[in-house]
């Protein structure tokens, strides 16, 4: 009997979401022992004879189709780099959020690293890549938790919202982390002892440089993966390939490690998932949470949401029941102390612009360690204004607010960076500027005339700083740019509330008290932290350290509002006939209903609100629309080489940037 050729079905490398389907390919007997599901392969396309790159999903040997199926033109690589795990999430994802699984692939598969690939493949054949094997893995419990209640919930599968702890812990060997990390770690050990992988995603660099020193502490090191976009190309890729191993392995890293192949995964865990770093630039634009709940219901791992405060979206999940709870077995928390922003009435704490009890606090705290000082802004003066009308100044060139990073420096844009040396207000005319908010910069020098003698150290964007000594000093920082101090912060001040909570946007409250929540963890048991100039639901949730409940209040004037997370959106961007059909083809699904459409600088553009049940549907229907957008074909004008734009269509769900002014 004749054994059936086999076939290949190939996902094209390509961002026209036309082409985002299985093509059907025949394989070449020269090919057939290299042609395998993950490896990436070139083909030839009917349109202008091109070649494509794209990757072999699977291979068969009958399909539906009964004509000649064009040859493979080439294997590039006999890797099989791209896990039958991934290529499930990529479709998923893409098909919640309208986009197409081509672009998940890219955020997942590093480009190809040909001398790295190499390596790999010599270590396959010869069987040392399989020799992290014999390095043993002891399970750690936190003692904060009640005891074997991590192990429990990686072995059943779980799924919670984990209050994290707020300490700064040392390690064996002197570094200083969040508790949160060695909670993470401690999840990573029981999940690779029970034979399964665990992927832990954190916002950025600082985060993972605490949780890989966390894992470093129990865990051999070549259990620890760091798979991280800041990596040169090489590292990233041979990080890649080490995960598609048979070895379990803690994968560390930002938003796109979730996409990292693990085939027998037990743990997801995120750290922190309100920080927009989670959130996803590229289309499709998925969350790093979406796609760590659908992989965990793909794959039936357990998934850990960490955090000092809860974002809406969780505070949802654990309302409906999806997530269950798991905290401390006792009460951790930090000793706030809210206070208004009253005259001051000593005269160093006028100079301090902080009220006189923040003023006495630190006094106190200097004698015996570092301070924290959390401001909004970098620089000297965040904003100037016109000194006549007291209008923002703006840049003539993008018109971006104008500001100065030290004192006496030049104005320059704070969005493109030009000076401003001969700037002229569009109001009134006026040349004069006037200083309005404090900086880092402003609030180091005055906090250094308050306590003359004092060590004052600054961290910022312009000035990243991960650790302190536990000398006294002062340590002015932005929010998410504070340092670890060696035991704890003596005593930590919030400045600027006010400030951050005049930002026009949907998330402003759960924002703010996720950054006074994080810096107030940096504490040392029992130092004061004081939260300056804010009060209401805000303070009473920090003051009593019970975020959630401004979670769930916040939720329920969401649903109130019908805002996001209580229900989802979608933005529709593109030319009014297009924007006017992808509307009409959602307009009879019950539950959904439009707002706009009007006009923005990226062209008409409309929201599209509907419920968690309408999904599919509403994402189905809006792919449809956007492929019939991209295939459509204009008419050439007359006297003219050059054929009209195409139009274009946008969608992007769970967008919040249209609620954010």
């Amino acid at each position: 009997m004749t054994t059936p050729a086999p076939i290949a079905r190939v996902m094209v490398d390509s961002p026209l979401p036309q082409l985002d389907r299985l093509f059907d390919y025949a394989v070449p007997a020269a090919m057939a022992s290299d042609v395998a599901p993950g490896v990436r392969v070139r083909v030839p396309l009917r349109s202008a004879g091109r070649i494509a790159d794209g990757f072999v999903i699977e291979v068969v040997t009958e399909i539906d189709y009964t004509g000649v199926l064009s040859e493979l033109e080439a294997v590039v690589s006999t890797a099989s780099v791209l896990a039958p795990e991934v290529v499930a999430l990529a479709r998923a994802v893409a098909d919640r959020a309208a986009g197409t699984a081509n672009d998940v692939i890219r955020l997942a598969v590093p480009k190809r690293q040909v001398r790295v690939e190499k390596v790999w493949l010599a270590g396959q054949a010869d069987g040392t890549s399989a020799a992290a094997e014999a390095d043993p893995v002891t399970p750690a419990d936190v003692a904060a938790y009640p005891a074997d209640r991590l192990a429990r919930a990686i072995a059943g599968g779980e799924k919670h919202a984990v209050d994290a702890v707020p300490r700064v812990v040392a390690l064996p060997d002197g570094r200083q982390v969040g508790h949160w990390a060695t909670t993470m770690a401690a999840a990573a050990t029981h999940a690779l002892a029970s034979g399964g992988s665990a992927i832990l995603s954190v916002p950025d660099y600082r985060d993972q440089e605490q949780l890989i020193a966390a894992l470093e502490a129990v865990l051999p090191a070549s259990r620890i993966v760091h798979l991280d976009a800041r990596q040169s190309n090489p590292d990233r890729y041979r990080a890649h390939l080490d995960c598609l191993g048979e070895t379990p392995l803690a994968i560390v890293g930002n938003r796109s490690v979730v996409y990292a192949p693990a085939a027998r995964l037990a743990l997801i865990a995120l750290w922190d998932d309100g920080d927009p770093l989670h959130a996803e630039p590229l289309s499709p634009y998925v969350h790093t949470r979406d796609a760590a709940l659908v992989r965990q219901q793909q794959q039936g791992c357990a998934l850990f949401f960490l955090g000092h405060s809860r974002s809406t979206e969780v505070e949802r999940l654990v309302e409906i029941g999806y997530l269950g709870t798991l905290g401390p077995a006792r009460n951790y928390s930090p000793k706030i102390v809210p206070t208004a922003q009253q005259a001051p009435q000593d005269r160093y704490a006028a100079i301090a612009r902080i009220p006189s009890t923040a003023w006495r606090e630190a006094k106190t705290a200097l004698e015996t360690g570092p301070v924290l000082v959390q401001v909004a802004r970098p620089g000297f003066a965040p904003r100037l204004a016109c000194d006549s009308c007291g209008q923002s100044a703006r840049c003539g060139h993008c018109d971006g607010p104008l500001g100065t990073k030290t004192s006496g420096s030049v104005p320059a844009c704070t969005w493109c960076g030009k000076p401003a040396a001969a700037w002229t207000c569009g109001n009134c005319e006026g040349t004069r500027l006037r200083q309005v908010g404090q900086g880092t910069v402003r609030t180091a020098e005055d906090l250094g005339r308050a306590f003359p003698g004092v060590r004052v150290i600054i961290a910022d964007g312009d000035r990243p700083l991960l650790h302190v000594d536990d000398a006294p000093a002062l340590v002015v920082a932005t929010r998410g740019a504070e340092p670890l101090a060696a035991g704890g912060y003596h005593a930590v001040l919030l400045l600027d509330g006010e400030r951050m909570l005049a930002r026009e946007s949907l998330r402003v409250g759960e924002d703010c008290l996720r950054w006074w929540a994080n810096a107030a963890a940096l504490a040392k048991p029992g130092a004061p932290v004081v939260l300056v100039g804010v009060g209401g639901a805000l303070a009473t949730a920090l003051a009593t350290w019970r975020p959630q409940s401004y979670a769930a209040a916040e939720l329920v004037d969401r649903r109130r509002l019908r805002f996001p997370p209580a229900i989802r959106v979608a933005t529709v961007t593109g030319t009014a006939d297009t924007v006017e059909k992808a509307l009409a083809s959602i307009a009879g699904l019950t539950g959904a209903d439009v707002l706009g459409p009007l006009d923005t600088d990226a062209g008409v553009r409309a929201i599209v609100r509907f419920d968690y049940s309408q999904g599919a549907a509403v994402a189905t229907a809006l792919r449809a629309e956007i492929i019939r957008a991209a295939t459509v074909r204009r008419k050439r004008v007359p006297g003219k080489s050059i054929p009209l734009a195409l139009p274009t269509l946008k969608v992007r769900f769970d967008d919040i940037e249209p609620f954010i002014e």
